[in-house]
């Protein structure tokens, strides 16, 4: 079986339960924050339908480097609609399974650096970066997201298991 076989099935359990968090994310509440130091409702839920995004670069490039030098580079966006940021999410979600898809296992263990202004963040192989940046990431916002969703009074929905607010 292909490394990126073992991949498919985590991704779409953890997708699919992302997906459902994002379905929640309240109109009206982008620009609510829990603390100053915190990211707004809509920053953070479109940071996690933006890193849904990040497979086909991931496996595509051998390198990002998020401020490179001379300018450009990543460029968060903060979208205002729970509507607009499932549409993103919906976007990304099949371009990055089709690109873990078609990964052979010699492309997943070539390694691949994140850098901002030049400086490397780190390399690993393709595979552990999947792992790390997008599939942990991911998941690492969810659990912030479903506790910005619980401070708005909006039902969290079962994650792992039964939720406050539904069952399984």
């Amino acid at each position: 079986m292909k490394l990126s076989q073992t991949l498919l099935p985590e991704f779409d359990q953890e997708m699919a339960t992302t997906r459902k968090l994002l379905a929640r994310v309240p109109e009206g509440k982008a620009g609510w924050k829990p603390h100053d130091k915190s990211m707004s409702l809509g920053r953070l839920a479109t940071h996690v339908a933006e890193l849904v995004g990040w497979g086909p670069t991931i496996l595509g490039q051998e390198s990002l480097d998020l401020a490179p030098p001379g300018g450009g580079g990543y460029q968060p966006r903060t979208l205002d609609s729970g509507r607009e940021i499932v549409e993103l999410f919906d976007e990304n979600l099949p371009k990055t399974r089709a690109a873990i898809e078609k990964a052979e296992d010699a492309e997943l263990m070539q390694p691949w650096t994140l850098l901002k202004g030049g400086q490397v963040i780190f390399k690993l192989p393709r595979i552990a970066v999947l792992r790390t940046m997008l599939f942990s990431h991911v998941i690492h916002h969810r659990g912030q997201l479903s506790v910005y969703l619980r401070l708005n009074d909006v039902p969290v929905p079962s994650i792992y298991g039964p939720s406050a607010d539904e069952g399984f």
